[in-house]
């Protein structure tokens, strides 16, 4: 696990990124337990409710699943989820901001097409 790399990020958020990122991966897939808030907190010396905050995220947006006395468990869908949303957070937090961007330096969609291409 590759987080609380002295990130600015909150470490809950760091945790729910990192599944995500590892569902994305196929590293962990559909129906596969995730390590419990516990084995984070032990690994990483923080707070078991820090764990916790983290996994419920992705609880909330139906990514993860409970089975009861068992552990969390990954959706049938939750990698389509993730894609959903990392998608429009993509294109809100990147692509608006280049469109904006670039009319202001009067570069055209054109332009950065051409650009994208050569790249």
């Amino acid at each position: 696990m590759d987080f609380l790399q002295d990130s600015i990020k909150p470490i809950y958020i760091q945790i729910a990124e990192w599944l995500e990122d590892e569902i994305l991966k196929g590293n962990i897939v559909e129906e596969e337990q995730v390590p419990s808030k516990n084995q984070f907190a032990s690994i990483y010396k923080i707070n078991p409710a820090t764990a916790n905050k983290g996994i419920n995220i992705l609880v909330d947006e139906n990514i993860l699943y409970k089975k009861r006395g068992i552990g969390m468990f990954v959706t049938t869908d939750a990698k389509e989820i993730i894609l959903k949303k990392r998608k429009e957070a993509f294109l809100k937090e990147f692509i608006d901001k280049l469109l904006y961007e670039a009319d202001k330096l009067e570069i055209s969609k054109d332009q950065i097409i051409e650009i994208l291409k050569n790249r």
